[in-house]
């Protein structure tokens, strides 16, 4: 009788050459730049009431601070969980679009000139970033489907070159 011998699976090839793909493509410039900028923007969100100077209005300064520290989380560790960017720059996403309306969407009397320009401008910039992120994000996925499917199978196929 011959013996079989199991390979756990985090030392299957498959998954270890995906993991590899997502090392290299996290290690873009473009990655990079990504979750700097993300790191920055929420480090901004959550300390901007003390920053801008509307610490006084307390809804907002904590919508603030919750929101920047749940977006660093989510964008911040790009690099190290690449592979579920994807839905994590979704939820980035929402919340940039949440921090343009938190000035009149929260309780109390909080929608001032600061306020609102600080909000809308970190808004805007925290979105554009999640849909980088989830752009790159796709086209990861999109070159992992095109480099394994059936067509890249075709073309190394002796005879197929």
């Amino acid at each position: 009788m011959a013996s079989t011998h199991h390979v756990p699976i985090e030392e299957h090839p498959d998954l270890m050459e995906l993991r590899a793909q997502d090392d290299r493509v996290a290690a873009t410039p473009r990655a990079q730049a990504i979750e700097a900028l993300a790191l920055i923007t929420g480090l901004y969100l959550a300390a901007s009431p003390w920053i801008v100077g509307f610490n006084g209005f307390t809804t907002l300064a904590v919508t603030n601070l919750i929101a920047g520290i749940a977006y660093m989380l989510l964008l911040g560790g790009l690099g190290t969980s690449y592979e579920r960017t994807h839905s994590m720059a979704w939820a980035a996403a929402v919340i940039g679009i949440w921090t343009c309306v938190a000035p009149w969407a929260v309780a109390g009397d909080v929608a001032h000139t600061r306020s609102i320009t600080s909000n809308i401008i970190t808004g805007a910039i925290a979105t554009l970033l999640a849909l980088a992120a989830a752009s790159a994000a796709r086209d990861r996925t999109d070159y992992s489907r095109r480099a394994t499917g059936p067509a890249a199978q075709d073309r190394t196929m002796p005879g197929n070159l």
